[in-house]
């Protein structure tokens, strides 16, 4: 059944356009009207037949919208009653009549007004209508047991109507929906597509008000629990008080019995017992507890008394040391003569006596700085800790935060110690050399107090406001370069060089360690690959560079990696690695072997260089040509070494006549000194006796001696000084074949330290002047 509601006529009404609260016809409601041209169309409306047409804005965001930026349709409504408020907006109630086309605008001033057109709608009645109905009441009242907020009058509206446009209508005003889907159900001609649009709608908000509901609901109950667990407490606490148990707290009982045993110095006891005593007074809710609870758990875990046995045994830890560490003669000695006074100091009971200095272990990188001092621990018999400053630019790492910041905690000094459980380990501060600093603070000086002897036994952490003792801790450095770290700091340290390994060494150290290792990790057996000495030798110099043994270690991890997926792929059982082997398994040489010249040459000396990766050799060579006086220097040469050249020339100029040249030799002739391997930067002074030997041998075309290496300094007057890494160099000159080595006499008892099957291959000369030189490494004497 159809019926057609309205008639068809055009009129003209005053316009106030509105946000989002747009009633439906058959609804009402209250809207506040506070723009002017808003307030104009109600007092017109007032005026007249209290009707006015309300159309939606397209932009709630705009104040003043134009004809073009408000909806078409809309709907006429009359003011049942209205109110003027203190600001004078107009509060009004307004109910919607009919749904009405706007036809043409008259845009005035202050007021628009429009011409509308009556839109008619169709009732219509069948099952699908009805039911959709049904379906939306029930599920509104729903939605109403979820907590959504209906008023009482359009819940009454909405359960007593028949009219099912009415319904609908009453439905769009409820619904929590957005203003243009508002707008898309007052625009729909047709009923059943609208009741459609509010069954999606309806469901939708149910979905959404389910969610909140179900959040709330979880919140509610975690609150309750909480308000039980409260009341449960405080019941307990209540019973407890009762039954005379009022200071029978478990936690503070614990606390009380660890400060007993944690044998406390008397002030650091008192000041646990005060911050105990502000744990009892202090209400369990308070959130300063688990502030006070973590500092007394540091302050009872520390250990203020418990030591490791001082079981010094200096001949047991010799042997240590001479198990896990190859070579290092002096350093071990050092060592051991610092364990020698420890242990003095507890036979003799002499507790005043300040800790012996602390050592600081300089070298380059994989010499065994860290191992050796893992070693020591072992020898003593002591717990190992290590710290790695490199990158530490926060004073507080060290000495910790107050304990006023949130998630405070002790310096990382402190937290060693309580990590070895003993007052007195073996503790390593590795990296010395590569703290840095910010606007946070200076790390290197808060370092200067715990490694002062005179300072340390009342090393002060921000975090524990109580002195702790570290002077029984045995403190060991570790650094690249000593440049770096600053004086006050370096001079609180006792420096033992590491000078990196010799090739003798390494082989031995390769033998005796890290095939044995490899073979572990490699899951490999003796029986299964076996390396001959010539081969490792080989690999040591063609394979490796360097002052440590962290690159030999790789490749030898390397070749056993290789042979170990042979043996899985069953190519071969077992494998004895020879020489001829290595560029299969590590490819070509990565460096070459620097040895003698084939054969005597003039213009060429050979010298010996000192390099962190240990010694070799280096030749000079010098050319002359036809002239101004000019002097060439290349081969990547630093400013030390330039300037040896210009004092080997000076020397040459100045003695001329001796050598058996012209006076004005120089002022024809052009010299050019080069070092060949340009690419490698080369410095210092020992090359001064080699350069200016080359020189002389070019000059008076003299060869110079093959089998004849040199190092040392020279003077304008010719004097050979003093220089460093003999041992070095002399290996060097072994390993390149050299026969004789001339060497400044002052360097002679730099010779004690050479392994001695290098020494019976080598005749050396000590000189102190370069004619000296020239007898030598000359092949004609000048």
């Amino acid at each position: 059944m159809v019926f057609l509601i309205g008639a068809s006529e055009q009129a003209t009404y005053p316009v106030s356009a509105v946000r989002d609260g747009i009633v439906f016809p058959g609804t009402e409601n209250v809207l506040i009207f506070g723009r002017p041209k808003s307030v104009s169309a109600i007092n017109s409306s007032l005026k007249k037949d209290k009707k006015v047409v309300l159309l939606m804005q397209k932009n709630p965001s705009i104040d003043n919208p134009k004809v073009n930026e408000l909806y078409r349709i809309g709907v006429l409504a009359t003011i049942e009653k209205s109110a003027i408020g203190e600001r004078g907006e107009i509060n009004a109630l307004v109910k919607g009549i009919e749904k009405v086309k706007v036809v043409s605008f008259i845009d005035g001033e202050n007021l628009l007004e429009a011409k509308v057109e009556i839109i008619k709608e169709k009732l219509e009645t069948d099952a699908e209508i009805e039911a959709m109905s049904k379906h939306i009441s029930s599920q509104i009242k729903k939605a109403i047991n979820l907590g959504k907020t209906v008023d009482f009058v359009f819940l009454m509206n909405i359960l007593n109507t028949t009219n099912p446009i009415n319904f609908s209508n009453q439905i769009a005003v409820i619904l929590d929906i957005k203003p243009e889907e508002r707008q898309s159900l007052l625009e729909e001609e047709n009923l059943k597509d609208r009741l459609k649009k509010e069954v999606e709608y309806v469901n939708r908000e149910i979905k959404i008000l389910e969610i909140e509901h179900k959040l709330s609901s979880k919140t509610q109950k975690k609150f309750e629990q909480g308000m039980r667990e409260n009341i449960l407490r405080e019941k307990m606490k209540t019973i407890e008080e009762e039954l005379g148990e009022k200071d029978g707290d478990k936690d503070i009982n614990e606390y009380d019995e660890k400060i007993k045993k944690a044998k406390m110095p008397e002030a650091v006891e008192s000041k646990a017992r005060k911050e105990l005593k502000r744990l009892k007074q202090m209400s369990q809710f308070n959130p300063e507890t688990s502030y006070v609870r973590t500092y007394l758990d540091w302050l009872v875990e520390l250990p203020w008394s418990n030591s490791s046995p001082n079981n010094i045994d200096i001949k047991q830890a010799e042997k240590i040391l001479n198990e896990e560490h190859y070579g290092l003669k002096k350093i071990k000695e050092r060592i051991l003569e610092y364990l020698a006074v420890l242990e003095l100091r507890k036979i003799k009971k002499n507790e005043k006596s300040k800790q012996p200095t602390i050592l600081c272990f300089a070298g380059p990188p994989g010499v065994g700085k860290t191992s050796l001092g893992r070693s020591i621990a072992h020898a003593l018999g002591r717990k190992f800790v290590k710290m790695s400053l490199g990158g530490i630019r926060d004073e507080a790492e060290i000495r910790g935060h107050r304990r006023t910041y949130v998630g405070a905690m002790p310096g990382r000094i402190i937290q060693g110690i309580k990590q070895s459980g003993t007052k007195n380990p073996v503790f390593m501060l590795d990296e010395i050399d590569k703290v840095g600093r910010d606007y946070r603070g200076d790390p290197s000086a808060a370092l200067l107090e715990a490694l002062d002897p005179e300072q340390n036994h009342a090393f002060s952490d921000h975090y524990l406001e109580v002195d702790f003792n570290l002077s029984d801790v045995f403190f060991i450095t570790t650094a690249n370069i000593l440049d770096t770290i600053p004086y006050a700091l370096l001079d609180r340290l006792e420096v033992i060089n590491f000078p990196g390994y010799t090739e003798d060494e390494k082989f031995n150290i390769a033998k005796s360690h890290l095939i044995k290792k490899q073979l572990e990790v490699n899951s490999l057996s003796s029986s299964e690959l076996s390396i001959t000495d010539q081969t490792l030798k080989t690999v040591i110099r063609r394979y490796t560079r360097e002052a440590g043994v962290r690159e030999l270690e790789r490749q030898i991890g390397t070749l056993m990696r290789k042979i170990a997926r042979n043996i899985v792929e069953k190519k071969f059982k077992s494998k004895t690695l020879g020489i001829n082997d290595l560029t299969k398994y590590l490819g070509p040489f990565k460096y070459s072997s620097q040895m003698i010249e084939e054969k005597d040459t003039i213009g060429i000396s050979t010298g010996l260089a000192w390099t962190q990766a240990g010694g070799d050799i280096l030749f000079i060579e010098v050319a002359v040509m036809p002239g101004k006086g000019g002097l060439t220097l290349t081969g990547h040469l630093g400013e030390v070494m330039k300037e040896s050249c210009q004092a080997a020339l000076s020397y040459i100029r100045a003695r001329y006549k001796k050598i058996g040249l012209k006076e004005d030799f120089f002022n024809k002739i052009d010299i050019h000194v080069h070092v060949p391997e340009g690419a490698v930067p080369k410095d210092g002074p020992s090359a001064g006796l080699a350069i200016a030997t080359a020189m002389i041998s070019a000059l008076t075309k003299t060869p110079t001696l093959r089998s004849v290496a040199m190092t040392g300094e020279i003077t304008l007057r010719g004097r050979a000084l003093e220089i460093g890494g003999v041992k070095e160099k002399v290996i060097a000159a072994h390993r390149a074949g050299i026969k004789t080595v001339i060497l400044p006499k002052d360097n002679k008892k730099d010779l004690e330290d050479i392994p001695e099957y290098v020494l019976k291959g080598l005749d050396f000369k000590y000189v102190e002047h370069m004619d000296q030189v020239l007898s030598v490494a000359l092949k004609k004497k000048v």
